[in-house]
């Protein structure tokens, strides 16, 4: 019996062990971003083409979150809602060129950035921007958005979106698709002044636009448009 018992104790063990081996293989490895409030430091700056799935590690006090820049910092990845003490992964599918890491404590600004190089074939995200189809000029107060009613859009257009701030703090304007995957945004512009982003849609469905500064959403500063 005790023979019978310590078989079945080995066997169990080597069935743990191999399922462990398998989920390591299927998740990958994940390369190591720390994050605290004031760095943004990624284990290696320099990736081959295809997936690379980087695990924001929160090393500060507040809430952060990550994103992968392309040109004109066009979102090709990002994980949000990263609190203090966790970790996160994200998977990008990158293409060769060069890119950015931005880690945002508080999940807001512009982010403190880490450049990357990504090299060789493969990958489906980044690489040049897309050629605007059209332009959109807004503006923004404290706390509202104009010049977007009656927005409407086509699927897999991209759409050049101009910001111009009137108010007297910091605004953006930050845009997710159906299924909440943030697309594009338009970074904090001071008072006064003005930015632009070109941002490409996805499929049909009802997009979500928000002023991504700390509070300015809770404001009011939000909307949906829809797609066809």
């Amino acid at each position: 019996m005790k023979k019978l018992f310590g078989f079945a104790a080995v066997l169990l063990a080597v069935m743990v062990s191999a399922t462990a081996c398998s989920d390591d293989k299927a998740s990958g490895t994940a390369v190591l971003v720390t994050a605290t409030d004031s760095t943004c430091t990624p284990a290696k700056t320099d990736f081959a083409a295809g997936k690379t799935t980087f695990e924001v590690k929160n090393e500060g006090d507040k809430v952060t979150e990550l994103y992968v820049y392309g040109d004109e910092d066009k979102v090709v990845g990002e994980v949000e809602n990263v609190g203090a003490g966790t970790s996160r992964r994200m998977t990008a599918d990158l293409k060769a060129g060069e890119y950015e890491l931005a880690c945002k404590p508080g999940m807001t600004g512009s982010g403190i950035r880490t450049k990357i190089k990504v090299s060789g074939e493969g990958g489906s995200q980044g690489g040049a921007q897309a050629t605007a189809d059209r332009e959109v000029r807004m503006q923004t107060v404290d706390y509202s958005y104009s010049g977007l009613t009656g927005l409407t859009g086509k699927a897999n257009e991209t759409i050049e979106f101009y910001l111009e701030n009137k108010g007297t703090q910091k605004h953006e304007f930050e845009l997710s698709g159906p299924d909440g995957k943030v697309l594009g945004e338009v970074e904090p512009v001071d008072p006064g002044k003005t930015d632009e982003a070109k941002i490409t849609l996805a499929g049909p469905g009802t997009y979500t636009y928000v002023c991504g500064v700390e509070g300015h959403e809770a404001k009011g500063m939000k909307g949906t448009f829809t797609v066809s």
